[in-house]
């Protein structure tokens, strides 16, 4: 690399590093500086805090079993087994993926409340059954946690040698005994990672608890019963700190185990064999799934278009109409508005950083790659609050730009990782070729580099777009009756009872994101069809 090439990247690195350092660590930092002996002692000393910190561990480490358990099945009948629409199965049940995980509390309250669909049907009020409390905290949960534990584990299964179980076939040697002998061994760190990553997920939620917890209350929500009701900070920071715990074990353990192969794995995928008997329970195993999954969407959606549920189920476009004049159209402009700008703006950081990271392999380089996955050991109510306490009172507190700002840097990690991932796998020798040429970097950047990763920097918008506009966690803070997302009408409905217009708002996300994701795939037909 030439001298001003060197020079370039340093200069590129120190802006990222200052900009990282400005928007991620020193918030943090500002809000765990708020926290003091007294604080702490004096939170520790509630039995709210008590309650609610064994709740959260219950139902997570509840719902994180049933999700993986629910999951590994799927991605083994999807993987593993010879059946038909495997594709139309995975992509339907990310779908849940698409909206906030406050709405799959509301289609289980619609389905199974007090005045539920169901409930009324099969007469479950009579026999005493309740979905408030644990048992809704924790079907809510595995429903908003479960795509992602599948996609962890599919994509697991889909590389997986399958040598090993060839030869135990041969020998004779039981399925349970192949599992416990290969399975599991050779999956025992993946699973781990899928374990902590789901476990993380479910504890630093509060859409689902407050929608259906009842007096079941966790630690998200008690943080958000505290900042937003009281506007208690220092309680809000050492709970924040409590919420950083499991995100942070989840994120060491990530990067202690990032990069340590297993012979295991192959390259490509393997097509499975035929077995008539397994295929068949395989199938009926994935509709089923498939059925559960889309029930709370199917319901939400349809009670849109109802005059008044429970007593009228009318078709009607009243309540859309009210919707819409409560804001319903502004905040969505404004959804829209801080989606898009989150996309450019988190999806140039995050290539930029990963094309310094990935195609230079320097101390520097490392730290920034460090720094840069940071925020996935941050969950959103913490990284909210934090900006809460360092930015309030500065020129652009209470705006477009810090909500644009906060969701880049809550979702940078995994784009980054996107890109980073994608550029370790271009030829390393680029730029010296480059070079000889008499071409600078920034022109094989973009007339090689760039083109070939064309895919990725599209997953990657998606990425932030998606994401944007379904988050109530990191904005629920920061939010002003001007700036307000339309994603937080929602918990403003549900403290009204107002299900219609919660359900409608919802509604109006996922046509958002499943429109973008339709785009996405249309447009990758498109480019593999001029390449091919």
């Amino acid at each position: 690399m030439s001298a001003r090439g060197r020079v370039l990247s340093l200069s590129t690195k120190a802006v990222l590093g200052a900009f990282l350092a400005a928007a991620l660590v020193l918030p943090l930092c500002a809000m765990l500086s708020h926290i003091t002996g007294g604080n702490l002692r004096a939170v520790l000393a509630l039995p709210r805090f008590g309650e609610a910190l064994g709740n959260s561990i219950l139902a997570a480490a509840a719902a994180t079993c049933i999700a993986i358990v629910i999951a590994w099945f799927f991605a083994a009948a999807v993987v593993r087994a010879r059946i038909r629409f495997t594709q139309v199965f995975s992509v339907f049940v990310t779908l849940p993926m698409l909206i906030p995980s406050i709405s799959h509390g509301m289609g289980l309250v619609i389905l199974f409340g007090r005045n539920g669909m169901l409930t009324r049907a099969l007469g479950l009020e009579a026999a005493g059954f309740s979905i408030y409390g644990f048992a809704g905290v924790v079907a809510g949960s595995v429903l908003y946690a479960f795509p992602v534990s599948f996609l962890m584990l599919a994509d697991v299964l889909r590389y997986e040698d399958r040598a090993p179980y060839e030869a135990a076939a041969v020998l004779g040697i039981p399925r349970a005994r192949q599992f416990a002998a290969i399975t599991f061994p050779y999956l025992r760190k993946p699973l781990i990672a899928v374990v902590f990553a789901t476990f993380t997920l479910v504890f630093t939620d509060y859409g689902v608890p407050l929608m259906i917890g009842g007096r079941f209350i966790t630690l998200p929500v008690l943080m958000y019963e505290e900042v937003i009701g009281l506007l208690h900070f220092d309680t809000g920071s050492v709970i924040g700190a409590f919420l950083l715990v499991p995100a942070a074990a989840a994120f060491l353990f990530d990067l202690l185990s990032r990069d340590k192969g297993n012979a295991a794995f192959v390259n490509t995928a393997q097509k499975p064999l035929a077995r008539p008997l397994r295929d068949a329970a395989a199938f009926c195993y994935c509709v089923l799934v498939c059925v559960l999954i889309a029930s709370p969407v199917a319901v939400f959606s349809m009670i849109s278009f109802v005059k008044g549920y429970p007593l009228d189920l009318s078709a009607s476009f009243v309540n859309m109409t009210k919707t819409l004049g409560l804001g319903a159209g502004r905040f969505l402009a404004n959804s829209l508005a801080v989606a898009c700008g989150t996309a450019l703006l988190g999806t140039a950081i995050a290539y930029v950083t990963a094309y310094c990271t990935a195609r230079s392999r320097t101390a520097s380089s490392r730290a920034l790659h460090l720094v840069s996955i940071t925020s996935l050991a941050v969950p959103g109510l913490v990284l909210g609050l934090s900006y809460v306490i360092f930015f309030k009172g500065t020129f652009f507190y209470g705006t477009l730009a810090i909500l644009i700002l906060v969701n880049t840097v809550h979702f940078l990690a995994s784009p980054y990782l996107l890109a980073y991932n994608s550029l370790c796998k271009l030829n390393p020798r680029l730029e010296d070729v480059g070079a000889t040429l008499g071409l600078g970097r920034l022109r094989i950047l973009a007339g090689v580099i760039i083109p070939q990763t064309k895919e990725t920097i599209l997953e990657m918008l998606s990425y932030f777009f998606v994401n944007c506009m379904m988050t109530i966690s990191a904005v629920s803070f920061l939010a002003t009756a001007a700036t307000q997302p339309v994603s937080l009408m929602i918990t403003e409905f549900e403290r009204q009872m107002f299900l219609e217009g919660a359900a409608f708002v919802s509604l109006l996300i996922l046509v958002c994101n499943f429109t973008l994701k339709c785009a996405v795939y249309l447009l990758k037909r498109f480019w593999g069809k001029r390449e091919g």
